[in-house]
């Protein structure tokens, strides 16, 4: 379903480029800074804060008329979410049960789908609305974990390698708005936020006391700088 897909866009993409007076592809690099949470549906789970972050990537607009465009690329996201949850630990003599606040330290390989929207230029300058879906693949995982054991208020401190805990693909649904300030005809300065609401479960695994299934989606905002040629 997924190849008649791709091989129908191809032919409309082919088709309408016949007719279009813009130039039928462009690319680009953007860097962006994000801020990023965590929304966990297991009970007793809770958000612990927002976390900054950083994500770089490659962007391609393929043009379907002169104001709609087929947008894809490749990002490189680092995402930081915190969650506090009850946990178990071993120490050296026991397991002990308590409250863990976790920051988890990401890094995903995106590619996202869009529609991208654009006005007509006002002098030099475009606007633009994009909607689409984002698949995003998970490279790395670690935690930087602060453990608090029940009846102790001292705090246990240590980092994880955490990958097994974290699904492999995700998806998310990206809104953007954004415009392009152009140097001349073709070449422009992009500045864009966009949101990406997290549609599938991040985490794997049971919770080690109540033994209830880890469910969070994780959603984060960016605000994209680059430049298109």
């Amino acid at each position: 379903m997924r190849a008649k897909v791709f091989i129908l866009l191809f032919i409309l993409i082919l088709g309408v480029n016949c007719y279009s007076q813009v130039k039928p592809f462009r690319f680009g690099v953007t860097v962006a800074p994000n801020l990023a949470w965590i929304s966990p549906d297991t009970k007793e789970y809770k958000n612990d804060g927002n976390q900054m972050g950083f994500s770089w990537g490659f962007i391609a607009d393929v043009t379907l008329t002169e104001n709609y465009f087929f947008k894809t690329g490749i990002n490189m996201d680092y995402l930081n979410v915190k969650l506090e949850y009850p946990d178990s630990i071993m120490t050296l003599t026991d397991s002990v049960s308590g409250i863990m606040h976790r920051k988890h330290k990401l890094q995903y390989l995106e590619v996202p789908l869009t529609i991208k929207m654009r006005t007509n230029q006002f002098g030099k300058i475009a606007y633009y609305g994009e909607i689409g879906l984002g698949t995003a693949f998970n490279l790395k995982a670690k935690s930087k974990d602060e453990f608090f054991p029940k009846d102790d208020q001292n705090s246990i401190n240590f980092e994880e390698d955490i990958k097994d805990d974290i699904t492999f693909m995700k998806e998310s649904l990206i809104f953007g708005a954004g415009l392009e300030y152009f140097i001349d005809n073709s070449t422009s300065i992009i500045i864009e936020v966009t949101f990406h609401n997290g549609l599938s479960n991040i985490l794997k695994g049971e919770n080690k006391i109540s033994l209830e299934t880890q469910r969070a989606h994780l959603h984060y905002f960016q605000l994209n700088v680059g430049i298109m040629f």
